[in-house]
């Protein structure tokens, strides 16, 4: 195996295990925050004790997902050091900022919080929660300033030699279009993420007939709410992003629904088998008209093709294959998309029962609603892979391609990215087994009973 196919695999597989973390962070830190700010207001005790509960949650799924993330960076000049060359000079700025700044400022309130209780006035142990919050998401938005100059390269201009892209305007990489439309996603991608844990825990206490019934009860309204609403901002804000798509990166749409050949109306397809080595459909079922639709709120529209897109590229950049693996864009689209419709349906579920005041589950209701916790990571993770793979043959969108990102054989070897993947693959296996058997221990332990005096 060259290491081309090594680099990118171990980037893969740290990258997907980072971002199981990740959005449940961003997600809890809010919904932490919100529950603390409902004890400050109305003094109940009852909220104290479910902000320290989903707190203690939110801090073991923190350590484990900082720790995940510092490997990735280190890659950027390991595995991949000519794309480091490369961009280096913008990348590393936004990389800069959300280590001194964003990291900082969460971490550093987190641990007020964390040993604030009883020592802080209420309103300043209150803010720093918030603080731990806003920390949160501007982290993920200085990585999502870094990550969407790879999708749309914006505030840059080529070095005289050519062999780097040297940063010319910095307010053009804060405000690419892509990030406005990229960020929206992920936060709300942390917040269903959050609102569908918070449900399956509250629902699996319910079912247990908990001494701490009214708590969990209250947990799952909030939850409910946070979810269904979670829900509803993540689609709108995935359409707002696929139509972006249709400009910035057409390939990555044409791939994602098997479309091979120029259409308007375009169709969307409900089913396809592919011949992508003839790029032709082997059998499809699609909709007419429906894919224009999603690209332009009409039934009009030129959606362009695969063969007219590569036609086009190989103009502008060259001879060469412009076309990713259909098969991966076409099928993560859909489990993506799958599963986002199922967490619809079942935040409504939720909300129905809320709205009834009804906390009683069958035990298939509950189970329903428990194991549709998964949904969530499921869609964070396809959706990433779709944005990644999408991209393909680009490591930055058209100008650098990503096998000349990669560090030459002559200095790190296959046998040595094979035997850190080998390592990686195990430490990160023993860090999620400890971050779910962590998760599942302080869960299923309830309230602290300290907490209720």
């Amino acid at each position: 195996m060259d290491t081309l196919f090594l680099a990118r695999s171990q980037f893969a597989i740290t990258s997907v295990f980072h971002f199981f973390f990740v959005p449940l962070t961003l997600g809890l830190s809010i919904f932490t925050a919100i529950l603390e700010t409902v004890y400050v207001k109305t003094g109940n005790e009852k909220y104290r004790q479910l902000t320290k509960f989903w707190g203690n949650l939110f801090l073991i799924n923190f350590a484990v997902g900082v720790v995940t993330g510092i490997v990735m960076e280190f890659q950027f000049g390991m595995n991949w050091s000519e794309y480091a060359r490369f961009v280096g000079d913008i990348f590393g700025v936004p990389l800069a900022i959300e280590a001194l700044l964003a990291f900082f400022m969460e971490s550093t309130f987190l641990g007020i919080w964390v040993f604030g209780w009883n020592k802080l006035p209420k309103q300043l142990h209150l803010a720093s929660i918030w603080l731990v919050a806003l920390g949160s998401n501007l982290s993920a938005l200085w990585i999502l300033v870094a990550n969407s100059f790879m999708q749309s390269p914006v505030g840059y201009k080529m070095a005289l030699n050519g062999t780097r892209a040297e940063m010319t305007d910095f307010a053009a990489l804060l405000f690419n279009p892509y990030v406005w439309k990229q960020f929206p996603h992920v936060l709300a991608g942390g917040v269903v993420t959050a609102g569908f844990l918070i449900l399956a825990v509250s629902v699996w206490h319910l079912m247990r007939k908990t001494k701490d019934r009214g708590a969990f009860e209250t947990s799952m309204k909030f939850g409910a709410i946070y979810a269904f609403i979670g829900t509803i901002l993540v689609t709108l804000a995935g359409h707002t992003q696929m139509q972006d798509l249709v400009k910035s990166q057409p390939m990555k749409v044409a791939a994602a629904e098997a479309l091979w050949e120029s259409e308007n109306p375009a169709s969307f397809s409900l089913f396809t088998v592919g011949n992508e080595k003839e790029l032709r459909d082997v059998y499809s079922i699609r909709v007419p008209g429906m894919l224009s639709f999603l690209a332009y709120n009409s039934f009009e529209g030129k959606v362009k093709g695969i063969r007219e897109l590569q036609r086009e590229y190989a103009t502008k950049y060259g001879p060469g294959n412009y076309i990713p693996s259909v098969i991966t864009a076409y099928w993560s689209f859909r489990i993506m998309a799958g599963a986002g419709t199922l967490m619809v349906l079942v935040s409504l579920f939720a909300l129905y029962k809320v709205v009834k005041e009804n906390y009683t589950f069958s035990r298939l209701s509950g189970a329903l609603i428990f194991w549709s916790m998964l949904l969530p990571w499921i869609a964070n993770s396809s959706g990433w892979i779709l944005a990644e793979m999408g991209r393909q043959p680009w490591i930055v969108f058209g100008l650098l391609k990503t096998e000349a990102g990669v560090t030459p054989a002559s200095v790190v070897s296959s046998g040595e990215l094979m035997l850190s993947l080998a390592l990686f693959l195990l430490i990160y296996t023993a860090l999620g087994a400890t971050d779910l058997f962590l998760l599942k221990k302080y869960a299923a332990a309830g309230l602290n009973p300290a907490e209720k005096h």
